[in-house]
């Protein structure tokens, strides 16, 4: 079963960036998809809201909402999936949660804590 570990988030200004990284504890080169979800406060986690994926092949998809303002990336040989955030926003604040589905089923990280305020 795989671990998943994010890391990388923090308090930023409005306008500003983070680079949050998710290592998982087995190769991702033959995973379906990696991408990053977050959960609002209140939020259930059957509630969480889809951020960015990014297909084994390479192919990236994002959430409207953040569209313009992420980049998705994987290292393979890092088992590492990256999600640049700029032009941050107090909306934005969330628990940012990696997600890895394959052979059929989901597993989750933790969650890193991204905080936007002045």
């Amino acid at each position: 079963q795989v671990q998943l570990v994010e890391s990388g988030g923090g308090s930023v200004q409005p306008g500003g960036s983070l680079r949050l990284s998710c290592a998982a504890s087995r190769s991702i080169e033959s995973v379906s998809a990696m991408g990053w979800y977050r959960q609002y406060p209140g939020m259930q986690p059957e509630q969480r809201e889809f951020v960015a994926q990014i297909t084994g092949g390479g192919p990236s998809a994002y959430s409207n909402r953040v569209e313009g303002r992420c980049t998705i990336a994987r290292d393979n040989a890092k088992n590492t999936v990256y999600l640049q955030l700029d032009s941050l926003e107090p909306e934005d604040t969330a628990v940012y949660y990696c997600r890895e589905r394959f052979s059929g089923e989901i597993y989750w990280g933790q969650g890193t804590q991204v905080t936007v305020s002045s």
